[in-house]
């Protein structure tokens, strides 16, 4: 997929063909994964896509980062699609960064290029919770090589740490690390509503 690199562009919208192409990558992984949306048709997903273009930025940058962004779930009460990201590791494109800009400021040397919160708000995409990894694995084996920042809960994060979830020994692990470390197997994945 070509992809062009939209950060710089202050509307954030991609072009009709652009649109037309990521649509086409998703509608494929759609069908391909079924498992992971039972009694979700994709013309659903695709009309509410058409109706949020807005939010095709924003699946575009996972896609882009690698992320490998599907359909995960249905929220009954506000009718939104959640994607989430469904690559096997954690997305190649978000590796290698601290958990948040405060970790990234303390850092005196050796800073990473961005943190996982940054990018994912500069993504329009939210890091996926702890509940949400666990519910991403149920689904198929992720992370089994690679680990990914979780957002984190205040009290860890006042004290200086971060969380981070992996899956090893066909087990779910939450760890913990200070937020201003950072590792070239360890990313970060996202949701976004639709």
């Amino acid at each position: 997929m070509n992809h062009l690199n939209n950060t710089n562009r202050p509307d954030k919208e991609l072009s009709p063909e652009q649109s037309e192409e990521l649509l086409k990558v998703l509608k494929v992984r759609f069908e391909k994964n079924a498992n992971r949306h039972k009694g979700i048709e994709w013309a659903s997903v695709q009309a509410r896509l058409n109706e949020n273009v807005d939010k095709l930025w924003s699946l575009n940058e996972m896609e882009a980062t690698g992320g490998e962004p599907d359909v995960v779930g249905l929220d009954s009460t506000s009718g939104e699609y959640i994607f989430i990201d469904c690559s096997a590791e954690s997305p190649k494109g978000r590796r290698s960064f601290c958990y948040d800009r405060e970790a990234l400021d303390a850092r005196k040397e050796f800073k990473p290029q961005n943190s996982a919160i940054d990018m994912a708000a500069s993504m329009g995409i939210e890091l996926l919770t702890e509940e949400q990894y666990r519910e991403l694995q149920q689904l198929g084996k992720f992370d089994t090589k690679t680990s990914s920042w979780v957002k984190t809960p205040d009290a860890v994060r006042k004290l200086g740490g971060a969380v981070f979830c992996d899956r090893r020994y066909d087990t779910v692990f939450l760890y913990h690390n200070g937020a201003e470390s950072y590792y070239a197997a360890r990313g970060f994945r996202g949701s976004l509503r639709v």
